[in-house]
């Protein structure tokens, strides 16, 4: 039964002479004579040309041709034999057919055509973004066209590392791999290429590689972030936060952000190895009032973390101590004030106010023996559960007249001329007084508190006067001076003298009589090699060998 439509791929014309072959070559004919078809193999790009050449070894072929539904073109014959181009070789067009006049007799053979082709398309799917450490990463390869085949290869490839080479299946072939991403990945460039191979047809290796796409790999720790802050920040004044990750990778492409309530913290970022931290210096405001959240996130690939804090934020206003007048004339009434802020509790030397944010008050009648007391005011304010204290102290000084000592400053020395003693008298007040102490009638003046040789003129009754701006003190002071005993002093004198002979009648023996002694040491030489000293002898014997 003979189909109803046109057979594809083969012309009647072929069809014809195969069915001439068939019924018009009587049994065994095919055997005895045969065509060839050079190249043996025809393997023609898609849309290409080939020249071929069709031949029979029949001595008497007649009218050889070929057959086939491709533009040709006859090049040339002869005795047995033709050769044709052929022209836009199609994916379609796989047979020729070779036919020739045998001894009247038709034979023909038929030859087939491979046609190739590079693939139209070759492309690795896009990667993710961020692909995590440890996790698996499905590489998936599309190609479309390319013929034949069995002749094509895909191959996924990590820079120049192979990892994966499958055959090319389906239209369009879809190629996948699995691998598990790593640190070394990040950076790394991967792609996919299409290998048709045709040396075993006489051809080479043709390789078409998809555009490479570049991976990114990164590690988030599971563990929490490290975030050092204070639990109570005081308004208008400077703190400091700290927010610490360690164990991410890379830490050049992760991001830190430090927020408190709605406010984004200006942060300092510093990076070391896989470690990030960031560092933000702020002050609170007064409208954060209150309880508030610190948040520190870390963000990295497809991924964050984050830690969140409870920080309070208050308002310690004082304690403010401050003295009607900081310094005051003895009996003048002084008030010491001590406030401060709302909801602080302030104490002024061990009284309290009656509530807090009242100020708390004292008053007095200086004296001075309040000269340089030191009052203090201790605030306390609660927060969040806890207490916070802070003091401030302040000085009053009070003006006051001179005054002298008794205790310390005796009525009557007795003293020996010619000795070394200090006036022991001492005064106090507010300014600091000036103390002088005057011999009557005579003037004369010993400083108190120094130290002076005594002579008899400092023999009498001294006033001693203590004096400051607000007033002075006067103390008599009886000052006896003994003199020495006349006797002694000759016979100092002659001790003194004695004891001079002395010392120059022993500097003359070392400097003098000792230096000749040693110059009258002789040696004689008389060929000998014994040398005797020879000293002189004492001066009284010489003077009598002299006298004789």
């Amino acid at each position: 039964m003979m189909p109803s439509g046109p057979l594809p791929g083969v012309c009647w014309t072929s069809l014809l002479s195969l069915l001439l072959i068939c019924c018009l070559r009587p049994p065994g004919a095919q055997g005895q004579f045969s065509l060839r078809l050079e190249p043996q193999d025809l393997v023609v790009p898609e849309g290409g040309s080939i020249s071929v050449n069709c031949s029979t070894d029949c001595p008497d072929a007649q009218h050889v041709t070929l057959e086939t539904s491709l533009p040709k073109e006859p090049l040339s014959s002869g005795l047995g034999w033709a050769a044709f181009r052929l022209s836009n070789v199609t994916h379609d067009d796989r047979e020729v057919l070779c036919s020739s006049f045998c001894n009247g007799l038709q034979i023909a053979g038929s030859f087939g055509i491979t046609v190739y082709r590079f693939p139209d398309l070759v492309e690795l799917e896009p990667l993710p973004s961020w692909q995590p450490v440890g996790q698996n990463l499905t590489l998936r390869c599309q190609m479309a066209g390319g013929a034949p085949r069995d002749n094509l290869t895909v191959v996924l490839l990590r820079g120049e590392e192979e990892l994966s080479r499958q055959p090319a299946v389906g239209e369009p072939a879809l190629v996948n791999h699995t691998v598990e991403a790593r640190r070394e990945d990040h950076g790394a460039n991967f792609s996919c290429r299409a290998e048709l191979d045709l040396r075993s047809r006489g051809l080479g290796l043709f390789q078409n590689s998809s555009a490479p796409r570049q991976l990114r790999t990164y590690a988030l720790p599971v563990g929490p972030l490290h975030l050092d802050v204070p639990r109570f920040l005081e308004v208008e004044r400077l703190w400091l936060a700290n927010c610490t990750l360690d164990g991410l990778f890379p830490a050049s492409e992760a991001k830190i952000q430090l927020a408190l309530g709605d406010q984004m913290l200006k942060s300092q970022v510093e990076r070391h190895g896989d470690r990030i931290t960031a560092t933000a210096n702020s002050t609170a405001r007064a409208e954060q009032n209150g309880t508030q959240e610190i948040v520190c996130k870390v963000t990295l690939g497809d991924e964050s973390r984050e830690t969140r804090r409870n920080l309070t934020i208050y308002s310690f206003q004082g304690p403010i101590l401050t003295l009607s007048a900081p310094s005051v004339a003895e009996g003048t009434i002084v008030t010491v004030t001590c406030t401060a802020g709302a909801r602080v509790q302030v104490t002024l030397d061990g009284v309290p106010a009656e509530a807090p944010g009242q100020p708390v008050q004292l008053q007095l009648n200086a004296t001075e023996r309040d000269d340089r007391r030191s009052f203090i005011c201790n605030a306390t304010l609660k927060v969040d559960g806890g207490i916070l204290y802070r003091n401030e102290s302040v000085q009053l000084r009070v003006l006051y007249g001179a005054k002298i000592d008794r205790a310390k400053c005796p009525q009557n020395f007795t003293w020996e001329e010619m000795t070394t003693h200090v006036l022991e008298c001492q005064a106090w007040g507010n300014p600091d007084p000036e103390l002088q102490c005057v011999k009557q009638a005579s003037k004369v003046k010993v400083l108190a508190g120094t130290p002076f040789v005594v002579r008899l003129k400092h023999h009498g009754t001294y006033m001693c006067h203590a004096n400051n701006s607000h007033g002075k003190d006067t103390v008599t002071v009886v000052v006896n001076v003994q003199a020495r005993n006349p006797a002694v002093v000759p016979v100092l004198v002659v001790l003194a003298i004695l004891g001079l002979i002395t010392v120059s009648a022993a500097l003359l023996y070392v400097f003098v009589l000792k230096k000749h002694s040693v110059s009258d040491i002789y040696y004689v030489n008389r060929g000998s090699t014994t040398c005797l000293p020879l000293r002189s002898r004492p001066a009284d014997q010489r003077l009598g060998e002299e006298s004789s």
